[in-house]
């Protein structure tokens, strides 16, 4: 007698069961939505490419090769009007990831600063981060924008001030000049050398966070407290300091001075850019403010309760047991808040800042009358730096995150 078990028969594949059968069902439906939407796509497209035609127009973008024409008030690499498109597009390309770098960077700092105070036990400390929070929150970015540059205007001095023994306003340190054109600072002039040094920083940095993470990993495994305050301090600092007099101080300054009726020398930081920086910091950094308070209650006050009874003080419970496990609910949220910030520097154009926005979505499309190719172009770029910023983010929250044994 047969010991093995009777089996079904096996059945010829027909056409019907792409319907009837459960397990080709939901493919077949997946299959016919995927088919449609590409004939949508395509009809798109040719309704696009014949309604051009009509028009006796064709989508090209030897546009880019063309003077460009204009002027750029902030640029980062050097740039004239004689310059084509394309490298006024890509001095707009800098100029969003410049403020958008800033925002993002002074936002978290905020942010974290702010939720973390607005759990404070002291009332008028944790009052008046809520109503920092609820005041930026509530009310457009745009509205922010043109408040912060409108007091830079009007509150800083022009230029004409600093002159002269009858000077109503001075330099700080002899070294910054804010006025109502901006911010000058000084600009490092590079000598023979300065990539030794500059390479000597880095690592210091590298250096730095090294050695915070296996003091932390000390930590963690024996329970013995390393010292990590001053070795970050000396070695973020000295080796980049020995380096310096040792290569004989290849890096200068050179200083912003008042010649004619404007200053000469140094880097302009515009109030354009200044206003849409801090208008974006403290408005996103509202929100990253609320989504770090909610990290913080989600953890168990227990968790607190415990760190406290083994002695640890209220800032090493923070940052050693609250901050850690509250960062897995913190950063997914606060992905979207970088992708916010970045794409809200599109505003630029309303102090006259020329972002990518102004330069190839707003001179170069009026001048040329490509839209469509402007458009596609503004498109692919905010498309690549948000799923960058995802990219990167992404990898820091899955180090971050819990890991399960």
């Amino acid at each position: 007698m047969s010991n093995t078990t009777d089996l079904p028969p096996q059945t010829s594949f027909k056409l019907s069961m792409l319907i009837n059968d459960t397990r080709y069902r939901s493919l077949t439906f997946q299959f016919i939505a995927l088919l449609g939407l590409c004939f949508f796509i395509a009809w798109l497209i040719s309704n696009a490419v014949v309604n051009l035609e009509n028009l006796g127009q064709d989508i090209s973008y030897r546009f880019l090769g063309n003077p460009a024409g204009y002027d750029i008030n902030q640029q980062p690499i050097s740039f004239s009007s004689q310059d084509t498109h394309l490298r006024a597009a890509f001095v707009g390309v800098l100029n969003t990831l410049i403020v958008a770098f800033l925002g993002c960077i002074t936002a978290t700092i905020l942010g974290v600063f702010a939720g973390v105070l607005r759990l404070s036990n002291n009332w008028v400390v944790s009052k008046l981060m809520a109503v920092y929070v609820e005041a930026f929150r509530n009310v457009p970015v745009l509205i922010w924008i043109l408040i912060i540059f409108s007091i830079m205007t009007v509150s800083l001095p022009g230029p004409r001030s600093f002159r002269g023994d009858n000077a109503t306003a001075t330099m700080l340190f002899d070294a910054f000049a804010f006025t109502n054109r901006g911010v000058y600072v000084p600009a490092p002039v590079w000598g023979s050398g300065s990539l030794i040094v500059v390479l000597t920083f880095v690592l210091s940095v590298i250096a730095m966070i090294a050695y915070r993470r296996y003091a932390t990993k000390v930590l963690y495994d024996t329970g013995r407290l390393l010292p990590t305050l001053w070795p970050s301090i000396a070695i973020f600092f000295l080796p980049t300091i020995l380096m310096f007099f040792i290569m004989g101080r290849p890096i200068g300054l050179d200083y912003p001075e008042l010649r004619g009726f404007n200053f000469q020398g140094g880097i302009q930081v515009r109030g354009s850019l200044i206003a849409l920086w801090f208008a974006l910091s403290l408005y996103t950094g509202a929100f990253i403010a609320e989504n770090v308070r909610a990290g913080i209650m989600a953890i168990s006050k227990g968790q607190t309760e415990a760190a406290g009874a083994l002695g640890l003080r209220p800032n090493r419970i923070m940052n050693l047991v609250i901050l850690p496990q509250a960062l897995r609910i913190i950063i997914p949220p606060l992905i979207s808040q970088y992708l916010n910030l970045t794409k809200n520097s599109s505003l630029a154009i309303a102090v006259g800042y020329m972002d990518v926005t102004g330069t190839l979505g707003g001179i170069t499309l009026n001048q040329t009358g490509r839209a469509i190719e402007a458009v596609l172009l503004l498109m692919l770029f905010y498309l690549l730096i948000s799923l960058g910023i995802s990219a990167i983010m992404n990898v820091y929250n899955n180090a971050v995150k819990l890991k399960e044994r």
